[in-house]
C-alpha cells in the first residue's frame, strides 16, 4: 500500500440521482476517504442529454434536481466539500469544489473512472495513473469491439479493472477487446450500512431494471437483459408463496402478467428516492431475491450486485442468480446461489428454517469480502503498478 494520495474519482451521482446509483459510487469516496486518501468526486455532464430528474420521470440536460440531491449525499456522508460537477452544456462548474477543482485534477495521482460514465476532459489526462472499472462486462467489451470511439476513449486509461471476477483466466466467456483487465469488486463501508434485526414475516424484494437497453450480439451469441433471465422463475410464487415484491423499472416491464402470476411489484422510485430511503427499504425487506442480467449468467463472469452487497451489509440475506461467482464467494449461509427454479426454492426454504443464521452470515460476507478499505487497498496498488509509461495522454 502506497502512502497518501490524492483521487480523483469519477462517477455518477448528479445525472442520475438515485438512492443506490448513489451508494454505489459513495462507497468508493468513503473508502478512499477511511484509508487516508485526499478524494475529490468530480461528474461530467457529458455533451448529451444525461441528467435525470425523477420528480418528472425525465432526461434532459438540467442538473437542478441532481445537484441538491448531491450536496444532501455528500453532506450527510461528511464529505460535503468533496465534489464538483462541470456542466458542458454551459461551461460551468457546481459544487463546492467548483473554483478549484482544476487545480486539484493538476495535482492529482489517481484517476477513478466508474463505470466508465464520464468522458476524460482535457484537465484528467494528465493525471498519471488513469484507472478504469467496468461494472457492466460483457457489454462494456462488446461496445469496445464495435464502437470505436468508446474503444479510443478507453484506451485513454491506463488500468483497467471488471466486476466480472472470472475475466481473465477465470472461466468467464467474455468477448475479448484486447484490454488487460483485473477483476475488482464492489466496495463497501460496513459502518455506513446500520444492521437491524431482519422482519421475519417479511418480503423477499429486489429493486431492478427489467431492460437496461437492447440485447447484444457478439461472435453469433446473444447476451440479453434481467428480462431474459426471468423467464424460468414466473411460477415461483405458485411454488413458494406471495412472498415477492419487485420494485421493477424500465417501460418494458410486463407488471400485470407479474401481478397475476403472484409477484408484488412497486415502483421504484419509491424506495429509490435518496440513498436513506433505499437502506430503509433493504432493512425493511427480509431478504433479497433476484436474477442477473442473461448475459452476466451465459458468459460466467463472476459479476456480483452492488445492490446484493447493500442486503448483505443490512444483515439480509441474498438469494440471487448465480453468475459464476461462486467460485470466489462463499455460498450457502447468508448468500445463496441458484442457476434452477428448484434450487431458487430450496434457497429461500433454507433462509425460512434458520432466518437469524442467515441474517449473521450475511453482514459476516461484507466484512470478509466486500469491505472498501481491502478492495480499494488492493485496486490502487494495482492501478500504480499498471501505470502507463508512455507519458501524458496527447
Amino acid at each position: 500500500m502506497t502512502g497518501r494520495l490524492r483521487i480523483i474519482l469519477l462517477g455518477y451521482i448528479v445525472r442520475g440521482p438515485l438512492g443506490g446509483i448513489a451508494w454505489h459510487h459513495l462507497q468508493y469516496a468513503l473508502g478512499f476517504h477511511l484509508l487516508g486518501h485526499d478524494v475529490h468526486f468530480v461528474e461530467d455532464s457529458d455533451d448529451y442529454p444525461s441528467c435525470y430528474d425523477p420528480t418528472r420521470d425525465a432526461t434532459g440536460t438540467d442538473p437542478s434536481y441532481g445537484l441538491e440531491f448531491a450536496r444532501r449525499a455528500f453532506d450527510r456522508v461528511g464529505l460535503r466539500d468533496r465534489w464538483a460537477y462541470h456542466d458542458a452544456h454551459t461551461a460551468t462548474w457546481h459544487g463546492p469544489e467548483a473554483e478549484r477543482v482544476l487545480a486539484t485534477c493538476r495535482e492529482a495521482d489517481l484517476m477513478v473512472n466508474v463505470s466508465g460514465v464520464n468522458p476524460l476532459r482535457p484537465w484528467l489526462e494528465r493525471i498519471p495513473a488513469r484507472a478504469l472499472v467496468d461494472t457492466d462486462p460483457v457489454f462494456t467489451q462488446i461496445r469496445h469491439r464495435t464502437d470505436q470511439a468508446a474503444r479510443r476513449e478507453a484506451a485513454r486509461h491506463t488500468a483497467f479493472f471488471s466486476f466480472a471476477e472470472n475475466i481473465g483466466g477465470g472461466g468467464a466467456e467474455i468477448p475479448d477487446d484486447g484490454f488487460p483487465w483485473r477483476p475488482t469488486r464492489q466496495p463497501v463501508v460496513p459502518e455506513a450500512w446500520p444492521v437491524t434485526p431482519g422482519p421475519a414475516g417479511g418480503k423477499f424484494t429486489t429493486v431492478l431494471q427489467w431492460d437496461s437497453y437492447e440485447a447484444r450480439e457478439d461472435g453469433g451469441r446473444r447476451y440479453g437483459m434481467k428480462s431474459e433471465s426471468f423467464g424460468p422463475y414466473w411460477d415461483l410464487p405458485g411454488r413458494v408463496g406471495k412472498i415477492f415484491e419487485l420494485a421493477a423499472g424500465s417501460p418494458t416491464a410486463p407488471r400485470d402478467e407479474l401481478r397475476r402470476k403472484g409477484w408484488g411489484v412497486r415502483n421504484p422510485l419509491g424506495p429509490s428516492r435518496d440513498p436513506w430511503t433505499y437502506q430503509r427499504y433493504i432493512r425493511r425487506s427480509k431478504a433479497e431475491f433476484s436474477v442477473a442480467k442473461h448475459g452476466y449468467v451465459v458468459s460466467r463472469s463472476g459479476w456480483f450486485s452492488e445492490r446484493t452487497s447493500g442486503y448483505l451489509a443490512s444483515g439480509r440475506p441474498a438469494v440471487v442468480q448465480d453468475t459464476g461467482f461462486t467460485g470466489r464467494l462463499p455460498s450457502g449461509r447468508g448468500l445463496l446461489a441458484f442457476s434452477s427454479p428448484d434450487e431458487a426454492v430450496e434457497g429461500i426454504a433454507a433462509v425460512n428454517r434458520d432466518y437469524e443464521l442467515h441474517c449473521r452470515a450475511a453482514r459476516r460476507i461484507v466484512e470478509e469480502h466486500f469491505d472498501a478499505r481491502d478492495v480499494l487497498a488492493r485496486l490502487i496498488d494495482q492501478a500504480l503498478e499498471s501505470r502507463s509509461s508512455r507519458g501524458p495522454v496527447r
